[in-house]
């Protein structure tokens, strides 16, 4: 089968589209004839070696596809069914992800674990499918699991346009949130606008704290989504509201910011740190997709063999949702 596998740590040039051995099916095990590939940031970290893994690997956590072959003792799944991957795989209350910690999607086929697939609902694309699940995953985990959003609160979100960021999005909207969104593109903001936004700021010009308090009349944001870090982490401080909740799955711009620890007393916040999630996000997620509730926003396509060119898209910031790898049969 074909596969992008790295050899090496680097930029985009140490992607390789080559062949590789056809994977089997072990018991317990569902082979998958992947139709598209979804991209994450994660996928740039790994190819980066931050972390560093075990070489060659195909990268790639998020996939859709065909049923290709079933393992011993598989009974769910039949030759033919349209299938969605869960990319966490749940170890007691830890995860690993595919393609970070074992072989990824960045393929034709695979053999996956049969609890980490789900039937691929007929409203959705294969490109779809490929551009929900880790995103989704993670920014369910964060406001619902996490956070315990409810209806009618406000939500804070920084960049736009970003996965994690239009999963958020799309998860307060779906529940009945409020939500106040950042970029520093005004086509970003335009289009966030269109798709339901309550306020829109520009975070690199405007000031963000006062445009929250505009929105909420004062109070501040309920749940803030924290994923940059070092850039954003005062403002988002400030922002919260009074007994806020921030929630924090990754910090882009630097993982050592002001501590402002005034503010956590002063205002009562509470952090909470989430990562990835375990599979009953993943299904709150794809429930919220598959009732129509949230949408699922793909930025643009590639074929496998043009992984590098998807990367440069991905790492130039300039996307509006996933970027997404189609896969010929």
């Amino acid at each position: 089968m074909k596969a992008v596998r790295i050899h090496e740590d680097g930029g985009p040039e140490v992607l390789r589209y080559e062949e590789v051995a056809d994977p089997t099916p072990a018991a317990g095990e569902v082979l998958v004839e992947l139709r598209a590939a979804g991209l994450n940031h994660l996928d740039i970290w790994v190819r980066k070696g931050l972390p560093s893994v075990p070489k060659p690997r195909i990268l790639g956590a998020d996939g859709a596809g065909v049923v290709a072959a079933v393992g011993e003792g598989i009974d769910d799944f039949a030759v033919g069914d349209r299938v969605v991957v869960n990319p966490g795989i749940p170890h007691g209350s830890k995860i690993t992800v595919i393609g970070e910690h074992t072989d990824g999607t960045y393929c034709e086929l695979k053999s996956i674990p049969a609890s980490q697939l789900y039937p691929l609902a007929d409203a959705l694309s294969f490109e779809q499918g490929a551009a929900f699940p880790l995103v989704f995953e993670t920014a369910y985990r964060m406001l619902i699991t996490r956070a315990g959003l409810r209806p009618g609160e406000w939500v804070l979100i920084w960049g736009i346009g970003g996965g994690v960021a239009l999963a958020a999005f799309e998860i307060a909207r779906a529940i009945g949130a409020r939500t106040i969104v950042t970029s520093s593109s005004p086509e970003k903001l335009a289009r966030a606008r269109e798709l339901g936004a309550d306020a829109a700021v520009d975070h690199a010009g405007d000031d963000v704290v006062q445009a929250v308090k505009e929105a909420t009349d004062g109070r501040g944001a309920d749940v803030v989504v924290e994923t940059v870090g070092e850039a954003t982490w005062e403002r988002s401080l400030a922002a919260a509201a009074q007994e806020a909740r921030v929630t924090v799955c990754g910090a882009t711009s630097g993982h050592s910011p002001p501590a402002r620890l005034y503010r956590l007393w002063w205002k009562q916040l509470s952090v909470l740190g989430s990562t990835m999630g375990m599979p009953a996000d993943f299904e709150g997620a794809y429930e919220l997709i598959r009732s129509g509730k949230a949408r699922v926003h793909v930025d643009s396509t590639f074929g496998l063999a043009d992984a590098a060119a998807a990367h440069q898209r991905l790492e130039s910031g300039a996307q509006f949702g996933k970027v997404v790898l189609t896969i010929p049969r």
